[in-house]
């Protein structure tokens, strides 16, 4: 295994099922990256939500010049499968407080990487502290030249944005974390 393909990932988080495994058995490729979030899992899982309205990684890159929003305002409650997640996921299932799967349904983001399904799911990992872990499964290119060179680089460009992403969801769920710690 390569760092493109596992990145933070612990030995179980690895040997893990996921909601993806089962959702997209016959996609071939499967890569996973995990970050510690010091932030309990309630608070970890909701800061995962808010992927609905943005990517939460490079904003020039992926999310048209936009800074994705640093307050969480998705009421967890309100996501159902068929909920369009970074503007080109929808939702296809959701275990509230655990995770959040969902697969690529955008035609351009199609052409260029071909089918994808990923989970975010939420672990607690001792009191106050949690772990985030996406898997991605990636189906056989349909055809064309674009999406064999998409495929080819989608884990190390994957690796770049979804390490920048769960970084900075980390950072914000422990930041809501302290400051309730610090309101009580």
């Amino acid at each position: 295994m390569s760092v493109a393909t596992v990145w933070g990932a612990r030995p179980d988080e690895v040997a893990g099922r996921y909601a993806c495994d089962d959702e997209a058995a016959d996609h071939p490729v499967r890569l996973l990256r995990a970050v510690d979030v010091a932030a309990p899992a309630d608070v970890a899982f909701a800061w995962l939500c808010q992927l609905r309205l943005a990517p939460y990684s490079y904003g020039l890159l992926d999310n048209g010049g936009r800074r994705s929003p640093r307050t969480r305002t998705v009421d967890p409650a309100d996501l159902v499968p068929g909920t369009t997640m970074m503007q080109i996921f929808a939702l296809t299932s959701v275990v509230p407080g655990e995770h959040l799967t969902m697969r690529i349904v955008d035609r351009r983001a199609l052409a260029v990487f071909g089918p994808v399904t990923v989970t975010y799911a939420v672990h607690a990992d001792g009191p106050d502290r949690s772990r985030y872990v996406a898997v991605l499964r990636i189906g056989s290119p349909q055809r064309g030249r674009l999406v064999s060179v998409g495929r080819g680089l989608l884990a190390w460009g994957d690796l770049v944005m979804m390490r920048k992403q769960l970084l900075t969801l980390a950072a914000l769920a422990g930041r809501e974390a302290r400051e309730e710690q610090g309101a009580r």
